[in-house]
């Protein structure tokens, strides 16, 4: 047995790990969230002994050069430091990218021993990165301090607010250990991974088969659920280090508490979605086959059309229907049926939504949050995902990207 307790703050409640973030003017505005100062746009994550990693990247086909440069490390490769950037995505910059992350450590080493050090970049794509402005930050950089706010507001791009969690674990025999995670994502969400960042640390011990088995299934049960607006980045990335000082370790206790904090911090970006006001969970029962079940959910939560009914609050059964029509899975319109909620709003015997079920759905769809499930009658298959609506503020948001 064990228990599970949340911690405040994030990354600097696990043992060894330490990190930190500056400005060196590549961010020139204060954050969305309405801080007085200017946030970070340069950070850090170092530990004292060397870790084991594993990661998960972006399915995109053009990966950015930070994550050409982690390939190409052998694969059993640990490393102790990870250095961020904003701005910046240093994507589409060919081999010049990765010659260019190569340099600006070699400026590091002259301020830190780093091991295998990894390089990770968000922001626009098809510009080099600015070495002088990077490399200004490692004479600003306290690499003792413990600044997980700092860290986790340095890698926000669009986003509004902070992402960070941190849970203390503790085991039968008296022992324990943590784990800790922040976050960047707010746009170019789809279930394929998003335009995100995400660092987990923990100091439990362990073993490198377990972390690559875990982070595989807590990714796909929180990171690759969401959407926001279908779009996949080049540079996405969800990176899981383990320094074992802790020495302790629990492998069901360690996968119940990544599973966690996989899908707090994917539910925060969810919420965070650029303009959203409304999360909503796609729930695909009855469906031939698991795969088929995913395939509708996921079409339901990329869907524009579904999007913007659920912005107009717009209890629009049409939408839904016609989605999972067009996904290509095997369905039938009379064993099918459809839930806002408890609310029945479609079924063979009710195709026509009267006046009081209509009335209900308005009041379920002007909650902030509500779960549609829609009932196929097929087989056995079913499967959930996440989105949120699309808002005139998105538009805004992305027609103004670069500016």
């Amino acid at each position: 047995m064990f228990n599970l307790f949340s911690l405040k703050g994030g990354l600097a409640n696990v043992q060894g790990f330490y990190c930190d973030g500056v400005n060196v003017g590549i961010k020139t505005n204060p954050a969305n969230s309405g801080a007085s100062d200017v946030d970070g746009d340069v950070a850090f994550i170092r530990s004292e002994v060397p870790c084991d990693i594993t990661a998960r990247f972006t399915s995109n086909k053009f990966q950015a050069a930070p994550i050409k440069h982690y390939l190409n490390y052998d694969k059993d490769f640990q490393t102790n430091f990870i250095l961020m950037n904003a701005k910046n995505a240093n994507a589409m910059t060919g081999e010049q990218g990765i010659k260019d992350i190569e340099d600006i450590f070699k400026e590091l080493k002259k301020y830190q021993d780093i091991q295998n050090p990894i390089m990770s970049s968000t922001g626009v794509i098809g510009y080099r990165l600015n070495q002088e402005k990077i490399t200004s930050a490692f004479s600003k950089f306290d690499y003792n301090a413990k600044e997980s706010n700092k860290v986790a507001r340095s890698i926000m791009t669009t986003d509004s607010f902070k992402k960070e969690l941190a849970f203390k674990i503790k085991l039968d025999d008296g022992s324990s250990f943590n784990i800790a995670g922040i976050c960047k994502g707010a746009g170019m969400i789809n279930p394929a991974m998003a335009t995100m960042l995400c660092f987990i640390t923990t100091d439990a011990n362990i073993p490198k088969a377990d972390m690559e088995a875990l982070l595989s299934e807590a990714t796909e049960g929180s990171f690759n659920r969401i959407s926001v607006d279908g779009d996949t980045s080049t540079n996405d990335s969800v990176m899981l280090l383990a320094n074992k000082l802790s020495n302790a370790y629990h492998k069901e206790a360690f996968k119940k508490a990544l599973n966690k904090i996989t899908f707090e911090l994917a539910m925060m970006i969810l919420k965070d979605g650029e303009g959203a006001t409304k999360m909503v969970a796609f729930e695909v029962n009855g469906a031939k086959t698991q795969e088929e079940a995913r395939t509708a959910s996921m079409a339901l939560s990329n869907s524009l059309l579904v999007k913007t009914a659920l912005f107009g609050e717009d209890p629009n059964w049409g939408r839904i229907a016609s989605t999972i029509g067009a996904s290509g899975i095997e369905c039938d319109d009379s064993t099918l049926s459809i839930y806002y909620d408890n609310l029945l709003i479609y079924s063979n015997e009710h195709r026509e939504l009267d006046k009081e079920r209509e009335e209900k759905a308005y009041l379920i769809m002007k909650n902030s949050s509500f779960k549609v499930t829609c009932n196929l009658g097929i087989g056995e298959g079913s499967y959930t995902s996440y989105g949120c609506d699309l808002s005139y503020d998105y538009v805004k948001i992305n027609a103004e990207y670069r500016t």
